[in-house]
């Protein structure tokens, strides 16, 4: 069984920074992929950043404001998010695949419960 378990939202004034948490339980995802994705209300569930070995790929609205990171010592990933606006308000995902990275959601075969983001203005 594979669990992911975010960590580290909240409530932030704009201008703000949070550092989201995820630790994977039930396996090593030490070769694989882990990525973040978010849904505001209203809106569908969208790509935000992954990785795989080191660096990252991130989507255009965020690039440059967040940061991915993994230790895979921990088995964990992390999102530093800075310079946060209200439109980065949202509940965050943890996700895990086998191989490398993707965009696409359905690449993904786990899921956390999600973490919830707000950014007041």
């Amino acid at each position: 069984q594979v669990q992911l378990v975010e960590s580290g939202g909240g409530l932030v004034q704009a201008g703000g920074s949070l550092r989201l948490s995820c630790v994977a339980s039930g396996r090593t995802f030490s070769a694989g992929s882990m990525g973040w994705f978010r849904q505001a209300p209203g809106k569908e569930r969208e790509f935000v950043a992954a990785i795989r070995w080191s660096g990252g790929t991130y989507a255009d609205s965020v690039k440059g404001r967040f940061t991915i990171s993994r230790d895979n010592a921990k088995n964990t990933v992390y999102l530093q998010m800075d310079s946060l606006i209200p439109e980065d308000t949202a509940v965050y995902y943890c996700a895990a695949r086998v191989g490398g990275t993707s965009q696409q959601q359905r690449q993904y075969n786990y899921w956390g419960q999600g973490t919830q983001v707000t950014v007041s203005s």
